[in-house]
């Protein structure tokens, strides 16, 4: 549901191999031959989005061109009751055809040209991206002009594309993943009351609430030519240029009311909601907590430094993924992210398009064994009342928690640091991606995140990253999400409320194999102090409504 599309390009994901010991290609497949703005450095909310403002990242070699369009406008511009909103508006964009062509029309042209277009809603911005190989840019161009300023909003795609809407948030994004429903549920915690609360795809009433009406008078509000910046990519003309901007500049002349972005709410203790389900397998974690800098700050490098110590999203070197996963065998991975990750379950690597200026530093957990579960494979487990999901809490947080009290060694921050600088390196490998980091960058009132982080890192020093740590993170108050199992909510409550020890259930042949200083580290996990002050049992049913 997060993308939507006429016709998706073939796409490679490159993962980096990450070993016991950091390493990266410090290699970018992309060629870039010259890199033009005309942004300003510093973020305005006024200026940063205008139609005359353009990112451009040319390359006559290239055999494709890439046309972005970020407008200043994500879910947080949805009207309350209508939550969902911008993210139908956007869909029917691209899934309702123009004036002159239906949907299905333009998949049948765009098959033979490998071209193909998307959209992302994000809480602060829509992005669309259009792709097309070089030589069939004349072809294809009218298309992107006619999805642009003459969408077709028909009725019987407005039907189609409300239903699928309803399903996900109804259904989809209850039942398709406990990992990504943790994050998300997260989010409705850490921003409730705010517009950042509720998911883009929007709540069940909201979608509900919707009509096509309310799509076609948001298009004229929101997506106008006074919130949009224009990104372009690969090998274009100045001609070619000049007419997108001014295509651009017939859209909507409204100046939308663009609301301030919510702030996170701040946990007084730690604060858990549990969200219980039928027939969940296991219990999947996700704790965060506010976090005030972002990309704009120059302190976020040495935070990047801290966070790829824990652990790199889908990197197996991380602190948390050695005690968690590869010592214990407790899951499938454990990670540190100190802003948002969109889409974790599809990429091994950071995507573009989704620039916050609320943000949180987050630790996610993927789903650990339940106590029903443990007692049915192990006959030595049949007395356990709460499966893994409050030792890994624990030892997560305790993580944490040591890295700020003790910090990096230096051997630890130069490995990290090393490993960092090239890894960034691997977000950029096509033109597209190079595009939409440098339009992120704007947002954040940068130039180029990956050229300006890679300086700061440069010079950071592991002094300047363990008194980040100091400034910024703490583990005394935090929220946490749990999305598990009936059987396991009421035990798991109990426990975390009362700070009930909590000793590692291993099979006896699983324990027998273990270092002696695993155990004795397992027995001060089970006893580490959490600072819970709430927890809150939730129904499935009842979440995102």
């Amino acid at each position: 549901m997060k993308k939507l599309a006429a016709y998706i390009l073939p796409v490679a994901l490159v993962a980096a191999s990450c070993a016991k010991q950091p390493q990266a290609s410090q290699q970018s497949t992309a060629t870039t031959t010259a890199v033009t703005t005309t942004m300003p450095v510093a973020y305005d909310a006024n200026l940063a989005f205008a139609p005359d403002k353009v990112v451009e990242l040319q390359n006559p070699q290239s055999n494709k061109v890439i046309i972005k369009l970020m407008f200043k406008n994500g879910s947080m511009s949805d009207p309350k009751g209508k939550e969902g909103l911008t993210y139908t508006t956007a869909e029917m964009i691209t899934e309702s055809g123009t004036k002159d062509m239906t949907t299905a029309q333009i998949k049948d042209k765009l098959f033979p040209m490998a071209a193909g277009y998307s959209a992302n809603v994000d809480k602060e911005v829509t992005t669309f991206t259009f792709e097309v190989h070089q030589d069939f840019l004349n072809e294809f161009y009218p298309i992107v002009r006619g999805l642009l300023l003459t969408p077709a909003f028909a009725e019987e795609d407005f039907k189609r594309v409300l239903s699928n809407q309803q399903n996900y948030v109804d259904q989809v994004i209850r039942a398709s993943s406990d990992e990504e429903y943790s994050k998300k549920a997260l989010e409705d915690l850490l921003f409730r009351g705010t517009n950042y609360q509720h998911t883009p795809e929007g709540t069940s009433a909201g979608v509900k609430s919707i009509t096509l009406d309310d799509v076609k008078n948001h298009w004229r509000q929101y997506f106008t030519r006074n919130n949009v910046m224009i990104g372009i990519a690969g090998n274009y003309s100045q001609d070619f240029l000049n007419k997108v901007k001014a295509d651009v500049a017939q859209l909507s002349e409204v100046k939308p009311n663009i609301p301030l972005a919510g702030q996170p709410n701040r946990p007084n203790g730690v604060q858990v909601e549990i969200i219980q389900k039928s027939d969940a397998l296991g219990s999947a974690v996700f704790t965060g907590m506010p976090l005030p800098v972002t990309r704009s700050a120059n302190d976020f490098a040495a935070l990047m430094v801290a966070n790829s110590y824990l652990g790199e999203h889908r990197k197996s070197y991380g602190k948390l993924y050695d005690k968690i996963r590869t010592t214990r065998s407790m899951n499938y991975g454990d990670y540190s992210y100190i802003e948002w990750y969109d889409n974790g379950g599809s990429y091994q690597l950071p995507n573009p398009g989704v620039p916050r200026t609320s943000n949180y530093f987050a630790l996610w957990l993927r789903p650990v064994q339940i106590a029903e579960g443990l007692k049915q494979q192990y006959a030595e487990l049949k007395d356990i009342n709460v499966g893994h999901a409050h030792f890994a809490l624990r030892l997560a947080v305790r993580e944490v928690d040591n890295l700020i009290k003790n910090g990096m060694t230096a051997e630890e921050f130069e490995l990290t640091r090393k490993f960092l600088r090239s890894y960034m390196k691997l977000y950029i490998q096509t033109e597209e991606k190079q595009l939409g980091f440098l339009m992120d960058s704007r947002f954040y009132g940068r130039q180029n995140y990956i050229q300006e982080m890679d300086r700061l890192l440069a010079k950071l020093t592991v002094d300047d990253v363990n008194k980040a740590v100091k400034k910024y993170w703490q583990v005394d108050n935090m929220f946490v999400t749990v999305v598990t199992d009936d059987s396991e909510a009421e035990p798991l409550k109990q426990a975390l409320l009362n700070n009930t020890p909590s000793p590692m259930s291993y099979s006896n042949l699983v324990k027998e194999g273990l270092p002696k200083e695993v155990l004795a580290e397992d027995a001060e996990i089970a006893n580490y102090k959490l600072n819970v002050k709430d927890v809150k049992i939730v129904d499935s049913k009842d979440t995102f409504r």
